[in-house]
């Protein structure tokens, strides 16, 4: 199994520190690399494997050109089975005939259809400590599918195959949101950067940067990592959950109390609020966003439906499904707990090792997890633990 990329790979030459305390979410950054590089991540032949294989609904699958979206009846046909509803097919003439007039086709989270992409995926989320999409871009013509345009997340451009030209405009409004209160004005008309990336480039776009991308003449194919990085608003957001607990936050307001009343109210909510804003509040939250980042999907069978839930031989590789898991060790070490999908699982201090070398997000040999925890634990004991994070959707084989 080749090793997954990492976001090291990706911001070469620069360090990681250097990429997340001086890019991340202020500039935009090419990172040049060489032809092929990326090749293996999505071949033209895995391309067309997941389109003739999977029932790709809109707006899943679509095609864009001139900034517009390409009606869908114009290239699918709904077939209706045997049993149940409607289901899109596509048409293979009227596509490609939308591609060679200029059409890009664009897919949305490849990483649930792309083993490869699937790894790359789940190390990117563990590095970057957020939830990843991928959505690939396919263009043969010389037009732009999008308009000029920014995003509501950050972004990693990998240029698979062929190359794009790029027009970055930068930011007109300061770390612009989904839901926000007014919209970013628009750009300036010239870009701030203009160039062509290249097969076995990556590109990274802060969120609210304007942009447009356009095909020149030839085959290209790119994948765009999206990851949305956590906000001050979001932190507000946990604090509303948190507060759930207090009952003066489930009461009622005194709508119709006496001025003194409600301003009595007022103060003690405030005095609830203050209560959470403690020196570790972002610290706190971030470890629960993290401990709540939700698993993989990777089922393991045929082994996960067995009583054994693992094969026999040891040589077999497991993977925590949760890139963004979390350990708790408790006084003195007595006890490990794994925060992960929005639970706690807590084991005997000496599963401390094997839940270590699990959560890199790597997958490791149950041998070699042997080896970590002996002499504390044997091999059966070993394989208990393994076998009981695959009953709770937390581990799969390979």
């Amino acid at each position: 199994m080749a090793t997954p990329l990492t976001l090291a790979d990706l911001v070469a030459p620069l360090e990681v520190s250097q990429f997340l305390g001086s890019v991340q979410g202020q500039a935009h950054h090419r990172f040049p690399g060489t032809a092929g590089r990326f090749a293996s991540l999505m071949p033209w032949s895995t391309l067309n494997t997941v389109l003739r294989q999977h029932r790709l609904d809109f707006p899943r699958l679509r095609l864009a050109q001139d900034g517009e979206v390409v009606p869908t009846h114009t290239y699918t046909e709904m077939v209706t089975p045997k049993r149940g509803a409607p289901i899109p097919k596509l048409l293979s003439a009227p596509l490609t005939e939308h591609l060679r007039n200029g059409a890009t086709l664009v897919l949305d989270a490849v990483q649930e259809l792309v083993d490869p992409v699937a790894d790359l995926t789940a190390q990117l989320e563990h590095d970057l400590r957020e939830r990843i999409q991928v959505n690939l871009y396919a263009g043969w013509g010389k037009t732009h599918g999008f308009d000029v345009h920014w995003d509501d997340h950050d972004a990693f451009i990998l240029q698979i195959f062929g190359r794009k030209r790029w027009r970055i405009h930068g930011p007109t409004r300061p770390a612009p949101l989904h839901r926000d209160v007014e919209p970013p004005a628009q750009p300036p008309a010239e870009p701030i950067a203009d160039f062509m990336l290249e097969d076995g480039d990556a590109l990274y776009v802060p969120r609210g940067h304007w942009h447009d991308v356009s095909a020149v003449g030839e085959q290209s194919l790119h994948l765009t990592i999206g990851f949305n990085p956590a906000t001050g608003i979001d932190l507000v957001a946990w604090l509303a959950d948190q507060l759930r607990v207090d009952e003066r936050f489930r009461r009622d307001l005194p709508r119709f109390a006496p001025a003194e009343q409600r301003e009595a109210h007022a103060a003690q909510l405030r005095a609830g609020i203050e209560a959470l804003l403690t020196p570790d509040v972002v610290d706190r939250f971030l470890k629960d966003r993290d401990a709540h980042g939700p698993a993989l999907t990777r089922i393991g069978l045929p082994w996960a439906a067995t009583s054994d839930l693992l094969p026999a031989e040891d040589d077999t590789e497991v993977r925590l499904l949760t890139p963004r898991a979390v350990l708790e060790y408790g006084e003195d070490n007595r006890t490990v707990t794994l925060l992960a999908s929005g639970s706690r699982f807590t084991f005997a201090g000496a599963a401390g090792p094997v839940l270590s070398a699990l959560v890199t997000g790597s997958t490791v040999a149950i041998s070699e997890l042997a080896g970590i925890a002996a002499p504390t634990l044997d091999r059966a004991t070993v394989r208990a633990l393994l076998g009981e994070l695959i009953t709770q959707g937390l581990l799969a084989v390979g």
